[in-house]
């Protein structure tokens, strides 16, 4: 998952960023400022409505803290990003979670027997 990458990449450029590392900081700052740039270019305004207007607005803070962090080699802003992906990922894994049950719960009748399908 994209998310799952951008985390990753953000923890690196934090460790760097504190050992005062400029090239692996810079490298993975810039790895996660492209993923975070890519969910942003595959949102669908159509069907995600104001989640994706919202998601956008939240994705471009995130490039702006990239950029910032880049710039001044500050730790913070990349913490910031950190917190807000791994909120945004934990929830994609709840809502992953919620369909499967939604659809084994389909599958099965009112006593929890299995229905044919």
């Amino acid at each position: 998952m994209m998310y799952e990458g951008a985390i990753k990449f953000t923890k690196l450029a934090i460790k760097a960023a504190e050992e005062k590392k400029i090239a692996p900081r810079c490298e993975n700052i810039g790895r996660a400022f492209d993923i975070v740039l890519e969910l942003n270019n595959t949102l669908d305004h159509k069907a995600g409505g104001e989640i994706a207007a919202r998601l956008e607005q939240l994705y471009m803070f995130m490039t702006e803290q990239y950029s910032k962090a880049n710039i001044s080699g500050a730790v913070e802003p990349l913490k910031t990003n950190l917190k807000l992906l791994e909120t945004l990922y934990d929830g994609w894994v709840q809502a992953v979670e919620k369909v499967k049950k939604e659809e084994s719960g389909k599958s099965t009748d009112d006593k929890g027997e299995k229905k044919a399908v």
